[in-house]
């Protein structure tokens, strides 16, 4: 009866530590997304802007603040994301600050890197799933 005793109480010890079934490197590939998603949101607000006087283009750093979530150990899940004002962008003669070339290059460029990062989350989520037996 001891024996029985301890090895209920070893899977009771076990079963309340919590499991994890995404590793960092897939809850920094789904952040990444959500940033990545956010950044493509506000480009494509900047192209719709691109004719409004005094606009200021704004821009998501979404690399920075993982880089720095992952640097100091943080909580890459919660990593907030935002918009801020790119004061660098030349201004038009109306206060524009909106190249439309240059914003359709960057909405390209984040839409390839969004397709990326994509494909990367669903494959190691299939591999997941295969190594579960699930289809």
């Amino acid at each position: 009866m001891e024996v029985h005793g301890r090895a209920e109480s070893l899977c009771r010890t076990r079963s309340a530590l919590p499991m994890t079934l995404f590793d960092v490197t897939q809850l920094s590939l789904e952040t990444a997304i959500r940033g990545s998603a956010m950044r493509q949101t506000t480009l494509a607000g900047n192209v719709a802007n691109a004719n409004t006087p005094g606009y200021v283009r704004k821009d998501v750093d979404f690399h920075g603040a993982l880089q720095a979530a992952m640097a100091s150990g943080g909580d890459v899940e919660n990593v907030g994301f935002a918009a801020a004002t790119d004061s660098s962008a030349p201004m038009q003669a109306d206060g524009n600050a909106v190249d439309i070339d240059v914003e359709n290059a960057n909405l390209a460029k984040n839409g390839l890197e969004y397709e990326a990062l994509v494909s990367v989350a669903s494959a190691r989520i299939a591999i997941l799933k295969s190594a579960m037996g699930v289809q």
